[in-house]
């Protein structure tokens, strides 16, 4: 009985005050002799030298996923180093195409932190804290499967050309240093969901109400717009391979699926605005923001700067990027090629 098991024909333990009277004779027993199943006839008599008490069961160890399940929800600040450990895990992906470190590996750590931070909270989640992750992790999980079937249309080939030409010179410790920038700002741009979910997700005041509503709404509309300003273009570009789009969204703004991620991260911060409590949570959420709209803002300059190469000699272009705005709708601001953007 070793480890507290129990053998196969051990069937029963003897009543204690059987044990104690040291009986000699089953039959002496007023419940009567006790047999196995399956066993022959129960001997005549049997010795019992010593009292010995029956052995306890000892619980069995609970298997890993049992253990996290009970565990409690983790500092929000100390949490910040599982957000970064999830996104190091996953933008890793980098290693086998460096692109990935900002395309896949971007949208699906963010993935994979909507999924830590409502088990982690799962205890205390809020409507707006349910709104606020699965918006950002339906956004994430369709922007990833979507750049991973851009990859294999034929249209695509000559962005993935010049993407492996610029990659081709990166050696292994530039290649970190992309893993470990990218990975940080990717927490950054989290934080203000994972303070929210700490928070409880219900801010105290009527101002907290309205940012968080607000910021709902943005979000919501962002996902909205960068799906559809996506699915547009690439029903767009099947029929018209070698035209410039300019139906949709695409009428009203020339980048609509940047303005579209603008808004996603805009939203997520307004939503956790109200549960930034301390210098950290702060700067976190404001290098997170502003460096999401520096990268949208240098991915709408190349963009702009790819198709004048290759449409800037059509009047009908030339007149489109006259009338359209570059990345903000309604605001007549139509190019960005003399604008100095640091995150490029």
């Amino acid at each position: 009985m070793g480890n507290g098991r129990l053998h196969a024909d051990a069937c029963s333990f003897y009543p204690a005050e059987a044990q104690a009277a040291r009986l000699s004779h089953f039959q002496e027993h007023p419940s009567g002799p006790v047999r196995c199943a399956g066993a022959g006839p129960p001997p005549a008599r049997i010795a019992l030298t010593a009292a010995r008490p029956a052995p306890k069961l000892r619980s069995m160890p609970l298997p890993a996923l049992s253990l996290l399940a009970t565990a409690p929800a983790p500092d929000p600040t100390a949490g910040l180093w599982l957000l970064l450990a999830i996104a190091l895990a996953v933008s890793a992906l980098g290693f086998l195409r460096v692109v990935y470190f900002v395309s896949v590996g971007y949208t699906f750590a963010i993935v994979g932190m909507v999924l830590a931070g409502l088990f982690l909270w799962r205890e205390q989640l809020s409507w707006a804290n349910w709104l606020q992750n699965l918006a950002l992790g339906v956004w994430g999980l369709r922007l990833g499967l979507y750049i991973l079937a851009r990859e294999r249309r034929p249209a695509y080939r000559r962005e993935q050309e010049a993407n492996r030409e610029r990659a081709g010179g990166l050696g292994w410790g530039r290649k970190a240093g992309i893993w470990l920038s990218v990975s940080l700002l990717y927490v950054c741009m989290f934080a203000p969901s994972w303070f929210a979910l700490a928070g409880g997700g219900s801010p105290a005041t009527f101002g907290g109400r309205l940012a968080q509503g607000l910021g709902a709404a943005i979000l919501l509309g962002g996902v909205l717009i960068e799906g559809l300003a996506d699915a547009q273009k690439s029903a767009f570009k099947a029929r018209h391979p070698d035209r410039f789009c300019d139906v949709g969204l695409y009428r009203w703004v020339r980048c609509p699926n940047y303005w579209g991620e603008i808004m996603v991260w805009l939203g997520s911060w307004l939503m956790g605005l109200s549960f930034f409590a301390g210098a950290l949570a702060w700067a976190t959420g404001l290098v997170g923001l502003v460096c999401i709209v520096l990268i949208m803002m240098g991915s709408t300059k190349r963009l702009e700067q790819t198709q004048e190469a290759r449409y800037g000699h059509l009047p009908a272009y030339q007149a489109y990027v006259r009338r359209v705005p570059v990345l903000f709708p309604w605001l007549p601001i139509y190019s960005l090629r003399g604008v100095r953007v640091y995150l490029e």
